[in-house]
């Protein structure tokens, strides 16, 4: 009987070795870290891999992520320069660096971090107005991120950026801010309806002008066409009557052939040179001078009317 349980209890001291020594067999898996007591005190960070840790002794003190982290801090109430109070709310990316210094240099690393932001915030949007907090959201991130960085270095924290996630003016400031940019809006319609009519005018003035310059131009080629018509009309009219004139002095010619061929008289003569003053007296001339070799031919003329009345 001794025996035996004897043996029972051999076994049940090996399980509960057994059990201990698997409880000190700790596995820290990718972008973790464990901080290791001994004793009360610290001992160790222990980083990815397979680790003992002595039994009794040894407690895990905190189990910390290195991964970069996310935190949004509720609205925060804060008063400009020009004494405007709003609300504005902010995230924070940060990352572990040191899980040592994170596990004892504050209480509360994430209280304090949005403590801290607070307090930053309310100190550099004091310096501003209005204004200048709405349009300097990279200015107010940029020197909250390296107050941060500067305040959280002991805590074994990195703050890698911050960003301004909201800003909240009061109703009043949003009312007159929208009546604002719908008078802005307004103004920028009206600018651009005005823009629109101006350069509408100005092509429409360009459009008349153009075709003014394409009406004088054609006027100007219809008037050397009809110049240039007008031109070789007058110069067929010439030659035509230059034909004319060539061919009355051709049968004049002819005439005065054939008067010669018959051997007629002076008188005769005489009387064709008068025949063809006469026919020159039918033109269009005003004045016609008769030489005075043929002045004589008249009374000759009368004679001959004479004689022929009395036959």
């Amino acid at each position: 009987m001794g025996g035996y349980v004897g043996t029972v209890v051999l076994v049940i001291l090996l399980i509960i070795l057994l059990l201990i020594i698997v409880s000190c067999i700790k596995i820290v898996p990718q972008a973790h870290a464990v901080v290791i007591e001994r004793l009360g005190a610290y001992q160790a960070t222990w980083g990815v891999g397979l680790h003992f840790k002595v039994p009794i002794i040894d407690r895990v003190a905190r189990r910390v992520t290195i991964k970069e982290q996310v935190v949004d801090f509720d609205p925060q109430p804060v008063i400009t320069k020009d004494n405007v109070t709003m609300r504005i709310d902010t995230v924070v990316f940060y990352q572990i660096t040191d899980p040592k210094l994170y596990c004892y240099g504050v209480e509360n690393p994430i209280m304090a971090i949005e403590n801290l932001t607070a307090t930053t915030l309310r100190n550099i949007i004091g310096d501003l107005e209005l204004d200048e907090t709405l349009t300097s959201r990279e200015t107010i991130n940029t020197k909250m991120r390296a107050t941060l960085d500067v305040a959280t270095d002991p805590w074994g924290i990195k703050v890698n950026r911050v960003e301004l996630k909201n800003i909240i003016p009061p109703a009043a400031i949003q009312d007159a801010m929208e009546k604002q940019m719908k008078a802005e809006r307004e103004r920028r319609e009206a600018v651009t309806r005005a823009e629109g009519e101006k350069k509408s005018t100005i092509l429409v003035a360009e459009g008349k002008k153009a075709s003014a310059i394409l009406d004088a131009e054609a006027e100007k080629q219809a008037a050397i066409l009809r110049a240039e018509a007008k031109r070789e009309a007058t110069i067929k009219e010439a030659e035509g009557q230059a034909e004319a004139i060539m061919r009355i002095q051709q049968a004049n010619a002819d005439g005065l052939k054939a008067l010669k061929g018959a051997e007629a008289d002076e008188a005769v003569l005489r009387l064709k040179s008068l025949e063809a003053f006469a026919r020159a007296a039918e033109g269009q001339a005003t004045k016609i001078i008769i030489p005075s070799e043929i002045q004589g031919i008249a009374g000759l003329a009368k004679a001959v009317t004479e004689v022929a009345k009395e036959k």
